[in-house]
């Protein structure tokens, strides 16, 4: 199996919720909330960099289409990371997210790595980490 992922589904409570908050108040781009004449099957897709692409998909739909059950949010079993290139990004991504409904569990602050960051959780619990990582070049 080649180490690849292509999507990333994120189980949320309030689908439409969800949207509104990556797609109105972040800013990522959707053609909005697909599926919705099949059972279970109301997703929202976003087109990220390098060809991955997040999902929105309700918890129930999860965990009918798994056999699991919902267990509720788990914040620290995932942790999503936004790297970007300097440490005001960091800052402006903090506060766009906040803005836009999320909560800021950890200040922007320097890091043991050299770097700069923070965490945020979107209105789903989601763990964001938004981060100026010096050793990473490619980003800005």
């Amino acid at each position: 199996m080649k180490p690849r992922i292509t999507l990333l589904t994120l189980g949320v409570a309030d689908l439409e919720r969800a949207v509104a908050f990556y797609r109105d108040g972040l800013g990522w781009p959707t053609q909005g909330i697909v599926g919705r004449e099949f059972e279970n099957g109301a997703v929202a897709f976003f087109e990220l960099e390098g060809g991955l692409k997040l999902a929105l998909w309700p918890r129930k739909s999860i965990a009918a289409d798994s056999g699991l059950a919902d267990s509720g949010p788990a914040p620290t079993h995932v942790t999503l990371a936004h790297n970007v290139g300097s440490r005001g990004e960091v800052d402006a991504a903090l506060a766009l997210a906040r803005q836009a409904g999320a909560t800021v569990v950890k200040p922007a602050a320097d890091t043991f790595y050299g770097g700069y960051a923070a965490y945020f959780q979107d209105p789903d619990g989601h763990l964001w980490e938004v981060s100026f990582n010096p050793g990473f070049k490619d980003l800005g």
